[in-house]
C-alpha cells in the first residue's frame, strides 16, 4: 500500500505555558523527532510536517530528516489550516493519507502499522478509519484519497473531523486497548499525569524549561 503522513506541530501550545509540546523530551529525543521515526518505520512514502508557532525551533530538530516541512503563515487559523495546507502539498495517487498529532509521546511504528492495516483490511465504502479506546476517539487517523480530494474540494474551514461528521457512514472505528492512540498533552498537569501512569518523565529542553 501507497501511503503517505502529515504530521501536524503548528500550535501554540497555549494551555501548555505558551511552549511548543512537541520539542517535549521523552528518553532524551524530542516528540517531533519521535513521530517522524514511527511513521517512517511503518512504512510512510512521504512525511509533510506543518509547522507554524515556534517554527524556528521545531525546524531545528527536523535538519536532515528526509521530509517535507510545510509552514502555515497563519497558524492561529487552527488545526484545520494545516490539516489542508499538510493534504495539498501531497502527491495524487496515493492509496491513503495518515494524519498524525505531534504530541502523542507513546506512539510507536507498530501502532501506526495496526492503523493501516486496519485500512487496508477495510470494507468497501469506507473511507476514513480511527481507533477507540474505551470508546474514547483517538489518533492518529486515516483517510483515503477520495476523503483527501473531498476535503480539499470544501472551504478553508473544512478538514478531516467536519468530513466525518458528514460521511458517518464511510467511516470506521476500530476498538482498541492501546492507549497509546489516546494519550496526548493538552495542559501543563498532563505532564505530571503522564509520569503518574508510565513511570516515564517528559522534560522541556533547557531553553524552554519553565523558571
Amino acid at each position: 500500500m501507497n501511503w503517505a503522513a502529515v504530521l501536524l506541530a503548528a500550535g501554540a501550545g497555549s494551555r501548555m505555558g505558551h511552549r511548543p509540546k512537541s520539542l517535549l523530551l521523552l528518553d532524551g529525543e524530542p516528540l517531533i523527532r519521535r513521530l517522524v521515526h514511527a511513521l517512517q518505520t511503518a512504512g510512510a512514502a512521504q512525511l509533510v510536517v506543518v509547522l507554524g508557532h515556534y517554527a524556528a525551533d521545531i525546524g531545528a530538530q527536523l535538519h536532515g530528516l528526509k521530509i517535507q516541512v510545510i509552514h502555515n503563515p497563519q497558524p492561529e487559523d487552527g488545526l484545520v489550516s494545516s490539516q489542508r495546507l499538510g493534504l495539498q502539498a501531497l502527491p495524487d495517487g496515493l492509496d491513503g493519507v495518515v494524519m498524525a498529532l505531534a504530541d502523542q509521546p507513546l506512539i510507536e511504528a507498530a501502532d501506526i502499522s495496526a492503523l493501516t492495516l486496519e485500512f487496508q483490511s477495510r470494507p468497501a465504502g469506507i473511507d476514513m478509519v480511527f481507533p477507540t479506546v474505551e470508546g474514547a476517539p483517538g489518533n492518529p487517523v486515516m483517510l483515503s484519497a477520495a476523503a483527501r480530494r473531498a476535503i480539499l474540494l470544501q472551504g478553508p474551514s473544512f478538514g478531516c473531523k467536519e468530513w466525518r461528521q458528514a460521511h458517518k457512514a464511510q467511516v470506521l472505528p476500530f476498538a482498541s486497548s492501546n492507549l497509546h492512540y489516546t494519550t496526548d498533552l493538552d495542559h501543563l498537569a498532563d505532564l505530571a499525569a503522564f509520569t503518574a501512569r508510565t513511570g516515564r518523565s517528559l522534560t522541556w529542553p533547557p531553553e524552554w524549561a519553565p523558571p
